[in-house]
């Protein structure tokens, strides 16, 4: 731990960390020639068992045969979609459109036709891989009929069928330069529609491989893959984490917390990674059937807010340490990290320091100055890790990107003078009720101190007088019953009066991103949708 102050919010402490000019194919072929024979991927079931595994050696040689047909039939620099769970063959697709110099774009399983349209049209995408069904999700069917309209679409690829994988390896890998497009991610969508973020093979491979350096994981262990593929916490923290530390990947097809209990005790899994919401899932499994998990060292938790109470079950339930970070698929997605070595205050209350080759200051969005420590302002992050902008939208990308280098994340939060940082919500969140600024990550963490609370989350909603008003949306622990004037009193004992909740909603299920995010923006519009409703018929 540093013994160093900052006389300001800006930490450029770890900013000097060596980037590599590496690409996500030329590693895997490197890892392949050092541990040819080491396990490198595992197919996690939903029944709790592995099935198919690939050495390193035979991953690669499979990527290769794969990225080949690719080159026959595309040319480097096009676009090819990935629509699918956690299955391997993803993996695959991932290492072989990198090989063949094709940018691949990741695609929410979960999507409908209007979604699938739109992501495939924006990033002008040549091919579609998918499967034909996913929990119902007709996925081909609404493939084919998307393909109707989209002429620049001329291949459906079933990822299932090896033949349609597996096609002519007539031909020539192209070389391929670490400034490369790698991947066009579609943001969360947590406030609207998404942008579609381009990453190049330098941001997404440096940024896994500092993850792991940060976290202290050692070699040759065993991850479970329980975030989305899509998303840059699994498909680079996970997968290319994974590939530089020669470490095996078991990717769960979909997340089940008996699944990834079951895994966790079956391959002698070590780390993961995922979102709270799979914790509190994976706690409440263990406590009802408990499993053999000595080997889990460590759960990194990123997305949301990691309530204290929630790291105290992850490490006395699981028996790992829990570890928390910040990050953007903007910035691949990294941008601050716990480190193993920090108190349980620092890991639980802050979302740790700037993570290694990054920047991180604290400035006031109307101004652009940088704050004081301890004052509230738009949390920017500076480093290589930054995207090379949104796909075919420069305004956008000038809006998020300043002359400077600076990534506008939109969230708000504070710094200490030892470089810790604290969320306290998002610019657009944030609550202003009667001329004064709330933060609602301030009141949802008191909120998840009580310990009847197992998950909130706050919003504003219109109010004819003050302008705002603070709404709280929470999910009760089992056995619990929501008591909106006890869970009040809890908050005023803590927080002044405008900050506690003038509005209570008890839920059972949250509106979620693909990535596991709470999606704020629709318990708002259904609570002025309610409300609305209610006054007309009153």
């Amino acid at each position: 731990m540093t013994s160093k102050r900052l006389d300001k919010a800006l930490c450029d402490w770890y900013a000097d960390e060596e980037v590599l000019d590496t690409t996500i194919g030329q590693l895997l072929r490197d890892q392949a020639a050092r541990n040819g024979d080491v396990d490198a991927l595992v197919e996690g079931k939903l029944d709790g068992t592995s099935g198919r595994r690939w050495t390193y050696a035979e991953l690669l040689a499979d990527a290769e045969r794969m990225a080949k047909g690719l080159a026959a039939r595309f040319q480097p620099g096009e676009r090819v979609a990935v629509w699918g769970p956690n299955l391997p063959e993803w993996v695959l697709v991932e290492y072989a459109a990198a090989l063949a110099g094709l940018t691949l774009v990741t695609v929410n399983p979960a999507y409908q036709k209007r979604e699938l349209d739109y992501v495939l049209r924006q990033s002008n995408s040549a091919c579609l891989f998918l499967i034909p069904e996913v929990r119902g999700n007709p996925m081909h069917q609404i493939a084919e009929e998307v393909a109707k309209d989209l002429p620049t679409l001329r291949e459906i690829v079933d990822m299932t069928d090896p033949d349609a994988m597996f096609t002519d390896p007539s031909g020539t890998l192209p070389d391929v330069d670490t400034n490369d497009p790698a991947q066009i991610q579609y943001t969360s969508g947590t406030t609207g529609f998404p942008k579609g973020v381009v990453l190049s093979h330098r941001n997404l491979t440096n940024n896994a491989r500092l993850f792991v350096k940060i976290g202290e994981l050692a070699e040759k262990q065993t991850t479970l893959g329980l975030t989305p593929l899509f998303h840059t916490m699994g498909c680079s923290m996970g997968v290319l984490g994974s590939l530089q530390s020669a470490t095996t990947y078991v990717p769960l097809l979909v997340f089940d917390p008996n699944a990834a209990l079951d895994l966790i005790e079956r391959e002698k899994v070590s780390w993961s990674i995922c979102v709270p919401t799979m914790a509190v899932a994976m706690v409440a499994a263990q406590k009802a059937k408990p499993r053999d998990l000595s080997s889990l060292k460590l759960l990194g938790m990123g997305g949301a807010m990691v309530a204290p109470d929630l790291a105290r079950a992850v490490e006395k339930v699981l028996g790992a340490q829990a570890m928390v970070a910040y990050g953007q698929t903007e910035s691949s997605p990294l941008i601050t990290s716990g480190r193993p070595s920090d108190s349980f205050e620092d890991m639980t209350g802050t979302i740790g320091q700037p993570a290694l080759g990054c920047e991180v200051g604290i400035f006031d969005p109307a101004t652009d100055e940088i704050l004081p420590c301890d004052t509230v302002g738009e949390i920017r992050a500076r480093s290589y890790a930054t995207m090379l902008g949104y796909n075919d939208n420069p305004e956008a990308t000038a809006e998020a990107v300043d002359a400077e280098g600076w990534l506008h994340t939109g969230d708000l939060g504070m710094m200490n003078d030892r470089g810790y940082t604290v969320i306290t919500g998002r610019v657009k969140d944030m609550i202003i009720r009667a001329g004064e600024n709330l933060f609602p990550a301030e009141i949802e963490n008191v909120l998840l101190e009580h310990g009847g609370v197992a998950e909130c989350a706050v919003v504003g909603v219109p109010d004819e007088v003050l302008g705002e008003a603070v709404a709280a949306f929470v999910r009760m622990e089992e056995g619990h019953a929501m008591d909106p004037e006890e869970l009040r009193a809890h908050c005023r004992s803590q927080i002044s009066a405008p900050k506690c909740p003038a509005y209570w909603e008890e839920v059972e299920s949250w509106p979620l991103t693909g990535s596991g995010k709470i999606q704020k923006f629709k318990l708002r519009d259904q609570w002025v949708a309610d409300h609305v409703a209610e006054k007309a018929t009153s």
